[in-house]
């Protein structure tokens, strides 16, 4: 509890870290489970309770700050460099994903007795051989996700600034059109992992597709949910 002789929040004792982190490791469990044929129950399950968890530690968080007044300035400082540290290590996350794709992709041949192994899997061209006639069209659903990607950076920062100005008609307007963007997002993109010819054992190639928008997919998810939970 915060006091009067400093400006910070001392958190009371709470169970969802601990929740949060069994939930997790359900959804790992579930996804390796999914991996090798046994079945998505253990991951939904997981999932479930992991969304249940977030929405009851949100709720905590939200009290906390509007209802009993223990975000401080010290405090909001303090949640501002969290996130934005977070970001910084969400950006070389996924550094190593394209780092992987373009490092086989831009080098396919044996520069190197090393990469012999590299030509011989990829037959020393990018994409692979074995993914001749199965990539996606970039200009079909690629392109379109990446168009309502970028819209959504447009009505978020539009929905922002109203925020700013105190404009809260715009600011709801700008929030509910992301938050439309982010699930139509997340819908093409499970429609493209649906139609997709390849699948996440053929080679580096849909290995590399499957975990880098996959995990980009994850991170659109909870985004879209963190707006829903501001709208």
């Amino acid at each position: 509890m915060s006091s009067a002789k400093h400006p910070y929040h001392l958190v009371d004792p709470s169970p969802w870290p601990f929740a949060a982190g069994v939930s997790a490791l359900v959804v790992a469990f579930g996804f390796i489970s999914f991996m090798h044929g046994e079945g998505n129950t253990l991951f939904y399950v997981g999932a479930l309770l992991l969304v249940l968890t977030a929405a009851a530690w949100w709720r905590d968080v939200i009290r906390e700050g509007e209802v009993e007044g223990h975000h401080t300035p010290i405090v909001q400082i303090g949640l501002r460099y969290g996130m934005a540290l977070f970001i910084a290590s969400e950006v070389m996350f996924f550094v190593a994903w394209f780092w992987a794709f373009f490092d086989v992709a831009l080098y396919p041949g044996a520069a190197s007795p090393e990469l012999i192994a590299r030509k011989e899997v990829l037959g020393g061209v990018w994409p692979p051989l074995n993914m001749e006639g199965k990539l996606f069209d970039p200009w079909g659903v690629p392109f379109l996700n990446t168009v309502i990607l970028l819209s959504s950076g447009v009505t978020v920062t539009w929905a922002h600034h109203a925020l700013r100005e105190d404009n809260r008609k715009h600011f709801l307007l700008g929030l509910a059109l992301t938050i439309i963007l982010g699930l139509t997002f997340t819908s093409l993109q499970v429609h493209e992992y649906d139609i997709a010819d390849f699948s996440f054992t053929e080679g580096i190639y849909p290995s590399t597709f499957f975990m880098a928008t996959g995990f980009h997919g994850a991170h659109v998810i909870v985004g879209t949910i963190f707006l829903i939970i501001c709208f």
